[in-house]
Order: structure tokens, then C-alpha cells, then sequence
């Protein structure tokens, strides 16, 4: 026989059985949230209904309350507020272009498509008129300014004589891409022009490196309150460390906020359109000003391994050439100054790629020539703290090598010099050291920087210091002569020049101004080891020429004719005989078509 179901009906409402009352509890209970919660629910939509139109408001409302505050400042002290004039200046015009470019930009193109089509064919003539103006003003200013002066004069023939030395040893001297190499060196020429003898620029950076002095100083709040203020007067460690700490934080929320990835495409974009160089090396180099050698990698990591030799060539240089913002904040903390690396780090993107260009021209067909090519990432972090805090973290690393370095390389050096002074001594040559090893042999490359005669020797010691062990150690040299001078000891002391004059001391933050050493040499090469991802390689090269067009060039086709080149043997007579692989096959045929795209000492018996 079947029981009857269990209903709440069944069960009678006794002390014995309450669950009926409770169930009745409830319900009331529920009814009552509901009515309470009834206006949040109402409220919760209507905002998300409201979304688009809530958040205009606010915005509306932030602006208002902004304008208000930014003219309040104005009217009280204009000078004073004059930093904040230009930041918003500078807003405002980056601001309008962006929205001029999303609203009427294809309309303006269309509109000036006509003067577009007029100069695309006239541009074969136009550009060699507008080159050759361009190159005879350059020529004719240099010239004026040379007159000036000896040193301008020394300047500029030492100039000169780097490039032609690098032209020699370019990889490939027929094929040099002299648009880059021109374009590149005249940026950075405009740069130098603009910052070193236009008066507003000159302030400008003058200003820059004075709120980058000023924005560095607040590391003292941190680091104050973990070392203690007396741990900071008295040692580097717990004065200058820190504010790569600092840095590198403000960095990590910077990227996190896309403010690093707009300004590195911008830079990027203008060295592609007016060197024509690709979108991918062009994105490495220019975040170099801002990033560290391996931080900028990263930019480009899922393209290493598409990239042409050139590009990585190109990519190396530009890492060398440069340093990142974290390291600019310790070497501003030894007393150099910070509108001089800010614009030395600057005005070495452009000439390290166009030197970069000229060393190893591209002799491939590269796949990063258009920017819709390569997408940079806003970094892993979720949120503004994550960020912050990445980059603090990020630091310890940084941090633990720049001062195992500095104590390593100091300790070296004091004993490569009780090494020397001992060696010297055996045959009576007195204070034999490093540094003055170095200053004979890179005094003539410090006297065609520019430097004068007299401080060439002691430039001459801060390149080998930079270039043998590291710039840390050069920096800290240079800024004690620094210190030395504007304390205003004499300049000829008892051991000799004490100190350079103001002129050297600026051409040598500019020429120490970058990662190019030993040490960092092999950093570049592992991390490069670490991130490259082999993909596709050919092996069997008769074989993948035998199926390929050779009509057209790429990387693996480039490999494989100088894999051809270096297995062929020429015979007298004009034949060739062929060894390995290439012997079981009509290799002939291929050796023709390869001399067609690049150059080898065996085409010129084909």
C-alpha cells in the first residue's frame, strides 16, 4: 500500500512539528527583503540602463571641476602654474588630433587626394630637390658653425670619420639604405638643434630634467621610512637603489595604463615613415627609450623569430644604444644631469638605427613593413596595484645586479690596478693603471667627440671604464669630477687634471648614455637565446628551392643561397663543381637565380 506524500498540509503545527511555521516564517520573511530591496534593484537598473549617460556626467562634472582649479591657478600665479599650462598644451593637442583623425579623417584624405596623386608622381623628381636642398643647408649651416670654433670644427670631422669608419665595416656596402642612414642622423641632428640651441627647447628640457630631479626625490618618503634618514645621507645603496624601485613601479603603471605603448608608437611610426625601416624595429628601439634592452624585447617577443638579420642586428644596436627609465633615475641620484640623459637617450634612438642600417643593410624581404602587423600588449597586470606592484618586484632584480656589479667590477678594477702599479714597477713605470691604459688607447676616439686635448685623457679613461666593465662605474667617476668642479677645487692637482671643463662633461654623459659594454653584450645574447622560438627551419635546402618561387626573396631562400654560395667551387674554365647536398642536384640553375638577389664572389663567374 503507498503512503501518502508529506505535504505542509499534512503536518500538524505542534511544538513537535514546526516546519510549517518556519516555511510560513520564511515566506513573510522573504517578502519583507524583497519590498527593502525593491528601490536598490530599481536603482541598480536605471544605472545600467543610464550607464553611458551617468558616465558623462561624471566626466562632465571632473572636467568642470578640472577647468575650474586650472584656472584658479592661472589667475593667482601664472608662472607658477606654468608646468601645468604646458602638460595640459600638450593634452589638448594630442587630444584634438586623436579625434580630428577618428571624425574627419578619411574625409581630409579624400579631399586631398588630388594634391596626394599630384605629388606621387612628381615625388621621383620632388624628393632629390628637396634631398639636395635639405643637404646643402645641413652642409652650409655645418660649415657656419665650424667657422665659429676649432672645437665645432674637431666636432664635426670626428663625426664624419665614425660614419666613414663604420661604412667599412658595413656587412653588405652595396646594399646600404642611405635614406635610412641620412634620415636617422638628420633626426637626431634636428633633436640636437632643437634642444641644444633653440631657447624654448633648450628650457623645455632644462624643465623636464628638473621635474624628473623633483619626481625622483619622493623615493625619499619610502625609503626614509624603511632605512632610516641617517642610512641614506651616508650610503648609495640606501639613496640611489631605491629610486629604481620607484621607477620602475611608475613604469609598470604607465604600461598598465597604455601611456608607454601610444608614446613608443608614435616614436615608432615617425622612424618608419621617414626612414622606411620595419614597423617591428622601429617598435624595439624607440621603446628602448623608455624600457630596458630586454623589457623592450618584449615588445616584440612572438616576432623574434620572423625577424631578418638586419632587423635583429637593428634591434641589438638599438638596446646598446640606449637606457632604461629605472637606470636614468639611478644615475641622475649620482649627481649627472637629467635634461642631458633624457636627451641623449632621445636623440640615440634614431642614430642607432640608422647606424645600425648602415653596419648590417637588409638584404631580405621583411614581414613587419606595415604596423597593422605588430600589436603590443597592455602587460599581464589586472589592475592599477597589480601593476604598481609588478614593478616594484620587477626591481629587486635590477637592483641586486646593479650593485653586484658595482661591487664586483670596483673590486676588480682596484685589482687589476695592484696588478699593473706591480708589473709597472718591475721596469720603473710608475702609477701604471687601467684608466690611464685607456686613456692612451681611446684618446684620439675622446678627441674626435669634441672634447678639448687637455680632457681627452680623462674622457678616454670613462669610455674604457664604460666599455670593460660598465657604465655604472664611468657614470660614478664622472660624477665625482662633476662634484670636484663645482666645489671648485682647482683643475690640475698633484696627480694631475682633476676634473673636466663643462663642454666635456656634457659630450661625455652623452657618449656613457647607453648599455654598450661587455657584460651587457652577453645579457642581450641570452635573453635573445631564451626568447627566440625556431620555427619553420628549413633543413634540406636543395629540396625547398626546387619547390619555391625564386622570383622573390625571404629569409629561408636567403639562407639557402648562401648555403649554395658557400658549397660551390669554381672550376677553370668558368664551371663549378658543387659539394654535399648540392651535388645531387641541378645546382646550376639555383646558383643563377641566388646571384640574381645577392652578391658572392662566385657570381661573378656566372
Amino acid at each position: 500500500m503507498e503512503e501518502a506524500p508529506v505535504t505542509m498540509e499534512t503536518i500538524p503545527e505542534t511544538d513537535e512539528h514546526p516546519s510549517r511555521l518556519h516555511a510560513e516564517t520564511r515566506g513573510r520573511g522573504s517578502v519583507f527583503l524583497d519590498t527593502i530591496c525593491t528601490p536598490c534593484s530599481k536603482t541598480r537598473d536605471c544605472c545600467k540602463t543610464y550607464n553611458k549617460v551617468f558616465k558623462k556626467i561624471f566626466l562632465g562634472v571632473l572636467f568642470a571641476a578640472y577647468l575650474a582649479y586650472f584656472i584658479t591657478a592661472c589667475w593667482l600665479n601664472f608662472k607658477r602654474a606654468l608646468t601645468l599650462v604646458i602638460f595640459n598644451c600638450a593634452a589638448v593637442v594630442v587630444v584634438a588630433c586623436t579625434l580630428i583623425k577618428n571624425w574627419w579623417g578619411p574625409k581630409i584624405v579624400l579631399l586631398l587626394s588630388p594634391v596626394t596623386k599630384h605629388l606621387q608622381t612628381a615625388w621621383p623628381r620632388l624628393k632629390w630637390i628637396l634631398c639636395l636642398s635639405i643637404l646643402t643647408g645641413l652642409i652650409t649651416w655645418m660649415i657656419i658653425e665650424a667657422s665659429q670654433g676649432q672645437e665645432k670644427l674637431l666636432s664635426l670631422c670626428g663625426y664624419c670619420v665614425y660614419i666613414l669608419l663604420l661604412f667599412a665595416f658595413s656587412k653588405h656596402h652595396r646594399h646600404v639604405y642611405w635614406r635610412a642612414v641620412f634620415w636617422g642622423l638628420a633626426l637626431q641632428f634636428l633633436f640636437g638643434v632643437l634642444i641644444i640651441r633653440t631657447e624654448p627647447g633648450f628650457q623645455a628640457f632644462q624643465l623636464i630634467g628638473a621635474q624628473v630631479q623633483i619626481f625622483l626625490d619622493f623615493t625619499r618618503a619610502g625609503s626614509s621610512f624603511v632605512f632610516g634618514e641617517k642610512l641614506i645621507k651616508e650610503s648609495f645603496a640606501f639613496l640611489a637603489l631605491p629610486i629604481v624601485v620607484f621607477f620602475s613601479s611608475v613604469i609598470s603603471v604607465l604600461y598598465y595604463l597604455g601611456i608607454i605603448q601610444w608614446v613608443v608608437y608614435k616614436i615608432s611610426w615617425l622612424l618608419q615613415v621617414t626612414m622606411n625601416t620595419t614597423i617591428a624595429e622601429s617598435l624595439s628601439v624607440a621603446g628602448n627609450i623608455f624600457l630596458g634592452m630586454t623589457e623592450s624585447l618584449m615588445l616584440i617577443h612572438p616576432y623574434l623569430a620572423e625577424l631578418t638579420s638586419s632587423e635583429i642586428h637593428a634591434v641589438m644596436t638599438g638596446g646598446f644604444s640606449t637606457i632604461s627609465g629605472s637606470v636614468l633615475g639611478a644615475f641622475v641620484s649620482f649627481g649627472i644631469d637629467a635634461s642631458s640623459l633624457v636627451a641623449a637617450s632621445v636623440m640615440a634612438a634614431p642614430c642607432a638605427l640608422a647606424m645600425a642600417k648602415l653596419v648590417y643593410p637588409e638584404v631580405e624581404d621583411s614581414k613587419f613593413q606595415k604596423i597593422e602587423n605588430v600589436n603590443i600588449s597592455c602587460g599581464e597586470a589586472q589592475n592599477l596595484l597589480e601593476a604598481a606592484s609588478t614593478g616594484a618586484a620587477m626591481s629587486v632584480e635590477v637592483i641586486a645586479s646593479i650593485a653586484a656589479n658595482l661591487i664586483a667590477f670596483l673590486a676588480i678594477l682596484a685589482f687589476v690596478n695592484s696588478a699593473l702599479a706591480w708589473l709597472g714597477q718591475l721596469v720603473n713605470v710608475t702609477e701604471l693603471s687601467f684608466q690611464m691604459i685607456c686613456s692612451y688607447v681611446f684618446m684620439p676616439g675622446a678627441f674626435l667627440l669634441g672634447t678639448s686635448w687637455d680632457d681627452a685623457a680623462l674622457v678616454a679613461e670613462l669610455l674604457g671604464t664604460k666599455i670593460f666593465l660598465n657604465e655604472f662605474v664611468a657614470y660614478q667617476r664622472l660624477s665625482s669630477m662633476r662634484k670636484m668642479r663645482l666645489d671648485g677645487k682647482p683643475e690640475w692637482g698633484k696627480t694631475g687634471k682633476q676634473w673636466i671643463s663643462v663642454r666635456s662633461e656634457i659630450i661625455t654623459t652623452f657618449a656613457l648614455c647607453g648599455f654598450a659594454n661587455l657584460g651587457s653584450t652577453g645579457i642581450m645574447l641570452g635573453v635573445l637565446s631564451i626568447l627566440y622560438v625556431s620555427r619553420g627551419e628549413i633543413t634540406d635546402c636543395p629540396k625547398f628551392l626546387s619547390t619555391t618561387n625564386l622570383n622573390t626573396t625571404n629569409y629561408n631562400i636567403y639562407r639557402c643561397c648562401k648555403n649554395l654560395f658557400a658549397s660551390t667551387v669554381a672550376e677553370s674554365g668558368g664551371s663549378f663543381s658543387f659539394t654535399g647536398d648540392w651535388s645531387k642536384v641541378n645546382s646550376q640553375q639555383y646558383l643563377k637565380q641566388c646571384c640574381k638577389h645577392y652578391v658572392d664572389k662566385v657570381c661573378g663567374n656566372v
